[in-house]
């Protein structure tokens, strides 16, 4: 029986790429939303929508209850769960079933056999599957080793520990989060590959025994063991390795009686040896990769094994590359500190279709005016290219994310570009450390001329001002024109210049000169060098593009203001979140550096430190408490330095 209307139970990129399918099956679709995400793109492009009340996570997106009586109300026949949130939760599964309707992914008790992590080792074991053995009490000999969460993945509850001494604090701070972030708080040690890579097979099965490895993936690159740059095929693997990951991957899906999309993931070492390291039953967020080499739309597969269709015998081959880069709203030079606020611009300039295509492609869960909120995950947008090979693929990515309009809140754009251009990356010399390896080369100030960046901006300002200056714009000599802005490294810059009968005239700037200026744009030349700058405003907030990235600024009152100084020793929030725990006391003698409280932000845990060597005066956060942006938490006495 074909479905007629499905419902989304999740948010974002994911809910707009299964409607996306929907749109072009001619099946009608409803979404659920959050009191924040009510605006949402997802919750416009649905044929309806169904309120689930409140912000949380854990009120909304995670109440399976409300999920499936909104289904019923809206009339659905099938439920989607997308990724995240309850796409491997084997109750709602049932909960799905037992309502009478369709459950888009494996049988429950298939995503119950693979929901702990533990478990599921025993299973494959059991099965030949190569797998990495729990340690039940780590000795000094096991170090480095892996703290991880039995019933959860996305980087929640993981934590690496290099001395003995660490483990008993970090696995009680692993447990308190994977109890609330999957409710339940048991976790396991493993042995760390430092040096490992993170390779995937992608799966797919039927009701009527077929089941196909869909090709491969390399998902190494990866920050607080969450993936970050993503290719489809792994790259560099021998025939016989690929072969025998396959029928691992393929092995276990059978141990388990799967149905429908899935992915088995594997730790590939050093010495070519692969363990297996965990099944997640449902879509992945990097699927689209292997949508690219392969031609096949993953979705509408996973809705026809739903409707009792039988799969070929064989997928089809893999050809060319893809890879994908997923663009959070975080600063990776500020330890991936995510950033909040309102997404004023996200556009890709180059030529690009909405989550189809083997060009480029962006899936998305924002667009322009979009506001990013801490209750969720920091992902913004994945960007995928195709190309015959990897080479041109990483530089087709690369120019793809350069050129991008992302006027908002900071994000990992500069990262993704360095790493895709990076020459171990293009090398293959891929690891789970690769980020934190090259991290001085990643994350090191970006060398952009910001001083003609801001140049540009004060003349798009005078422009919107007084209307486009021609080149000849003149101007008293004796009053040069002053702007200061402030860069996203805390610089501040004043910009003096000159528009004159002979022309502009930059203090900072000799041989520049203003071809035209427009509120949008500014064109100058730089000896013989003709540069294009497109300029946005938004409120003080100054956004300067060129072909090479972005560049942001927050436009500053000419003179300063000297109330706006602050105690060196205060401590703001950097972000809105909810305090999980303190660990520090007032009347403590604390060192830079030290943690002293975390925050819950976007899906993950944040240590908030001492600024200073000092002791702690102050403590105004305490465990529950919800903080904005700029509270103030704490204050630390600098210790007085010997003369």
């Amino acid at each position: 029986m074909l479905i007629t209307n499905l419902l989304v139970a999740n948010r974002g990129e994911i809910a707009r790429r299964v409607f996306r399918t929907c749109r072009e099956l001619g099946i009608a679709t409803t979404a659920v939303h959050s009191d924040p995400d009510a605006g949402a793109p997802h919750v416009r492009e649905a044929d309806a929508a169904v309120r689930l009340p409140g912000a949380a996570p854990v009120d909304t997106y995670l109440r399976g209850d409300l999920i499936v009586r909104a289904a019923l109300a809206a009339g659905a026949d099938a439920v989607h769960p997308g990724y995240g949130f309850l796409s491997e939760d084997a109750d709602f599964a049932r909960a799905v079933l037992d309502a009478g309707l369709r459950w888009i992914g494996p049988p429950p008790e298939a995503i119950a056999a693979m929901g702990s992590k533990t478990a599921a080792k025993r299973l494959m074991a059991e099965a030949g599957v190569p797998v990495l053995g729990a340690l039940a009490e780590p000795v000094e000999a096991d170090l480095p080793v892996l703290v991880k969460a039995a019933a959860g993945g996305g980087g929640r509850g993981m934590r690496v520990v290099r001395t003995l001494a660490e483990l008993p604090g970090e696995l009680a701070a692993a447990r308190a989060e994977a109890a609330k972030a999957f409710g339940s708080d048991e976790v396991f040690c493993e042995r760390y590959l430092p040096s490992g890579r993170h390779v995937e097979v992608q799966l797919l099965a039927d009701a009527h025994g077929t089941v196909w490895a869909v090709g491969d993936r390399d998902c190494s690159l990866q920050r607080r063991h969450q993936k970050v740059i993503e290719e489809a095929p792994a790259p560099g693997l021998p025939a016989e390795l690929r072969a025998a990951l396959h029928e691992a991957a393929v092995g276990a899906a059978r141990a388990i009686g799967y149905v429908g999309a899935g992915t088995a993931e594997f730790l590939l070492a050093e010495d070519g040896r692969f363990y297996f390291l965990e099944m997640n039953t449902r879509l992945q967020v990097e699927h689209p990769v292997t949508e690219a080499v392969t031609g096949l739309d993953l979705v509408a597969l996973q809705l026809a094994v739903a409707e009792g269709e039988k799969l070929p015998d064989a997928p089809p081959a893999p050809t060319g590359c893809a890879i994908e880069a997923r663009l959070y709203a975080e600063d990776p030079a500020q330890g991936w500190q995510p950033a909040t606020g309102t997404l004023h611009a996200i556009e890709l300039t180059v030529p690009h279709e909405e989550f189809t295509g083997r060009g480029v492609r962006l899936d998305s869960g924002v667009t322009g005016g979009s506001e990013i909120t801490p209750h969720y995950d920091a992902m913004l947008a994945k960007v995928v290219v195709w190309a015959p090979t990897r080479p041109a693929a990483a530089r087709r990515l690369a120019d793809a994310l350069a050129r991008a309009r992302i006027h908002g809140p900071a994000t990992n754009r500069e990262l993704l570009v360095r790493a895709l251009r990076h020459p171990a990356f293009l090398a293959e010399r891929l690891h789970t450390g690769f980020l934190a390896e090259h991290a001085a080369d990643l994350t090191a100030p970006d060398g952009k001329d910001t001083a003609r960046a801001a140049l540009a901006a004060a003349l798009a300002d005078a422009a919107h001002r007084r209307g486009a200056l021609p080149p000849g714009w003149r101007n008293l000599p004796s009053q040069p024109q002053v702007k200061r802005y402030r860069a996203a490294d805390g610089a501040e810059l004043e910009v003096r210049y000159r528009l004159t009968r002979d022309g502009l005239r930059a203090d900072d700037h000799p041989g520049t000169s203003l071809l035209t200026a427009a509120a949008e744009q500014v064109v100058l030349r730089e000896g013989t060098l003709r540069r294009t700058y497109r300029v946005a405003r938004y409120g003080d907030r100054v956004y300067v593009d060129t072909p090479d990235g972005g560049t942001a600024f927050t436009a500053l009152p000419r003179f300063p203001d000297p109330a706006a100084h602050r105690d060196p020793g205060a401590l703001l929030a950097p972000m809105p979140g909810t305090v999980v725990r303190t660990t520090a006391a007032v009347g403590d003698t604390v060192t830079a550096g030290q943690p002293l409280l975390v925050l819950e932000a976007m899906k993950m845990e944040h240590r908030v430190t001492a600024p200073a060597d000092g002791t702690l005066v102050e403590l105004r956060a305490a465990p529950g408490q919800q903080v904005d942006l700029g509270t103030l938490l704490a204050v630390v006495q600098p210790a007085a330095h010997p003369a």
